[in-house]
């Protein structure tokens, strides 16, 4: 890998952290010069997603999570977003000991973490089962407590169990979440529901989950690669204001087919929504992620910078 460019200059570093200050009320806000501002205000931050360093992490066990957060401050990121399995052990929880030792670690380079999540399914007819996966849930909202993770991202489940409708089925996604950001409540952690093609495929099917609960410690992870069907972008702008994070993706889907993401439209749509955090990009499919994870940065960066 060649060397990485140098982005995380002091003179850089200071301005993007002073934010543009504008009196209360309808004042515009002001830029250097004293002129109006011609950007939108609001901090805006990269993370990374490590599902983009999934293969080096978990299937080749090449990099260690150490390794790569080192990486990700060295590519310029501000945070990053590591899921519960690839911490050693999962889906059994890290000690604490290793767990604040990567804190430490995180913070020593200049990251945030601005998530984590877990894999589990809400839609196993078992209750017993379902119960497991709470539990799941319940002891990694832990972890990201001791993190300092503000959000755990979780999926509603697979799909509509034969001779199940989907009615009854909703049901069992909304008391089990229900339960989950009960406690997320009570820790300070908000869970976050990620569409990912599985029982959520539309907008709708987000909303109707989120209006049957009905909480500030439930929000959306919005994944702009997994809307399969029709038009995605509708679809993005919809939830958009009920995001508490995102996956940013080199590519999405129109009408089924896999196309490049319009990263321009999408951070539009971002700013529209007034959405105020950090945008976890991740970078799926073959190849080195060392390789791609830079340039994927750097597309989105522009597209952010360029509104």
């Amino acid at each position: 890998m060649g060397q990485q460019p140098d982005r995380r200059s002091f003179l850089k570093t200071i301005s993007a952290s002073v934010p543009l200050l504008a009196s209360a009320g309808t004042a515009p806000a002001m830029n250097a010069t004293g002129g109006q501002a011609s950007k939108p205000v609001g901090p805006l931050r990269l993370s990374c997603n490590l599902y983009s360093f999934n293969e080096p992490l978990l299937v080749s066990k090449s990099m260690t999570l150490e390794q790569v957060l080192a990486f990700c401050s060295e590519v310029g990121f501000d945070a990053v977003d590591p899921t519960g399995y690839y911490f050693p052990g999962y889906p059994a929880v890290p000690t604490d000991s290793y767990i604040y030792e990567i804190k430490r670690k995180a913070f020593r380079l200049g990251l945030d973490i601005s998530g984590t999540g877990v894999r589990n399914d809400f839609t196993l007819p078992d209750a017993a089962k379902r119960k497991a996966e709470i539990e799941l849930v319940r002891q990694w909202v832990n972890v990201a407590a001791k993190l300092g993770a503000p959000v755990l991202r979780v999926f509603a489940g697979k799909n509509i169990p034969a001779g199940h409708t989907r009615a009854e089925v909703l049901n069992w996604v909304v008391d089990a979440l229900g339960e989950c950001v009960d406690y997320g409540s009570k820790l300070g952690v908000i869970i976050v529901l990620q569409n990912h093609a599985d029982f959520i495929e539309t907008a709708e099917h987000v909303l109707e989950i989120l209006n049957k609960i009905k909480s500030d410690w439930l929000a959306v992870n919005l994944d702009v690669g997994s809307f399969k069907m029709g038009d995605p972008y509708p679809q993005i702008a919809k939830i958009a204001p009920l995001a508490a994070t995102w996956q940013i993706k080199e590519n999405l889907f129109v009408d089924g087919k896999e196309i490049e993401t319009d990263l321009t439209k999408i951070m539009r749509i971002v700013r529209e929504s007034g959405y105020k955090g950090y945008l976890p990009i991740e970078t799926l499919g073959k190849g080195d992620p060392r390789q791609k994870v830079p340039v994927f940065y750097d597309k989105v960066k522009k597209a952010l910078d360029s509104l």
